[in-house]
């Protein structure tokens, strides 16, 4: 009797656990919103997304064990990492500033100016083994990573139950599945602004109401970059049949009055060549915005306040030094940075509908915290 007791259940564990594989992840999104898109060759999955979470967090994962993902992308800033640009596990400063994470799994592209990066799991490649710039270093150490992979205790149980199919899933392209699939679930939906939408008519000020209109007014333009449920132009869900794509100029800089950019961030350019492309770069999503300074790719505005000034004037004056320059006159700057004047009490407005994009259930969430961190 206890043998068939036990074969019992082994077999309804067993059922349950293919029952469970197929239903595939329970995304914890609001009804009205579609779910991310996923790659057919990556579904999601509880067990994945915790397996990733490890391996985001590891600084193993780095050339000297200094740095993970999670160094430069931090939960506490809404996953980005507070400097102006970022720092690589060797030293190397880094060109542009860290983006955002959060609502990743919504970008139809995911850097600053590469229109060819769609898929997290492509995108994770470079900061593992990208040299130029160094980020984790991995480049020609891929066997490290695997050697780790399969002496851990913990990625040495957790891999064979994630990738049952695979005949080795000690690789680096599973490494990547679940690091790309613990991006995915960094989703941020429960900020006051959300609430508000939902129906509850208390979640924003009054000013913070009144800053709403104004960012969604044809007078300041900011919704036609900004836009949608994630705040950004660049945005792709499983219902999307054409991608949106948005890379803008936004009048930063304008070196000697001939549109250019600092030669080390020269946006769509460095990639296209073409003219018209100088100085254009991914909008990014304002969610959580608060969280993220400073601003922009080069991390070259320090404050919201400062950001407002910029598009308020129509783009940035920077009168003497190596980068001096009118970006209001920058041939290349996009029609929808016009400017516009802002009395004090708007502008205190604005900055409280901004600051009702920051969803604090989202720094506070133990899902997606450091678990070497944890107790």
């Amino acid at each position: 009797m206890r043998k068939l007791f036990l074969l019992s259940m082994a077999v309804i564990i067993g059922t349950l656990y293919w029952l469970l594989r197929e239903r595939g992840y329970e995304w914890t999104l609001p009804e009205h919103l579609p779910r991310p898109s996923v790659p057919a060759d990556n579904p999601m999955s509880a067990a994945k997304v915790a397996l990733g979470r490890r391996l985001f967090y590891d600084t193993r994962l780095s050339v000297n064990n200094t740095n993970s993902c999670g160094s430069c992308h931090q939960q506490a800033l809404a996953f980005t990492d507070g400097r102006p640009r970022a720092v690589g596990a060797t030293g190397q400063l880094h060109p542009r500033a860290s983006m955002s994470l959060v609502n990743v799994a919504y970008l139809s592209r995911l850097t600053w100016a590469n229109p060819l990066l769609e898929h997290l799991e492509d995108q994770a490649l470079t900061p593992m083994f990208g040299d130029n710039p160094i980020e984790m270093g991995m480049g020609g150490r891929e066997h490290l990573l695997v050697d780790l992979l399969r002496s851990d205790a913990a990625y040495k149980a957790a891999l064979p139950a994630v990738f049952p199919d695979d005949e080795d899933p000690f690789s680096v392209l599973n490494a990547v599945r679940a690091i790309a699939a613990f991006v995915r679930s960094i989703v941020s939906f429960d900020s006051p602004y959300d609430r508000y939408v939902a129906g509850d008519l208390n979640a924003l000020s009054v000013s913070a109401e009144r800053g709403m209109q104004l960012f969604f007014s044809e007078r300041l333009e900011c919704f036609h970059c900004h836009g949608g449920f994630n705040f950004t132009d660049s945005t792709t869900h499983e219902n999307t049949r054409v991608d949106s794509v948005g890379f803008h100029n936004t009048g930063l800089y304008n070196l000697d009055g001939s549109g250019a950019y600092p030669t080390e961030n020269t946006g769509l350019y460095d990639m296209t060549g073409e003219r018209r492309d100088m100085g254009r770069f991914r909008a990014p999503t304002l969610r959580n915005i608060e969280l993220t300074a400073p601003y922009m790719h080069d991390g070259s505005v320090a404050t919201l306040e400062d950001v407002i000034a910029h598009y308020e004037r129509g783009g940035r004056l920077i009168s003497d030094g190596p980068y001096a320059g009118d970006g209001r006159l920058n041939p290349f700057k996009s029609e929808f940075i016009r400017g516009f004047e802002l009395s004090a009490d708007e502008r205190h407005d604005l900055l409280s509908f901004l600051h009702a994009l920051t969803d604090t259930s989202l720094v506070q969430d133990p899902a997606l915290s450091d678990p070497f961190a944890a107790p």
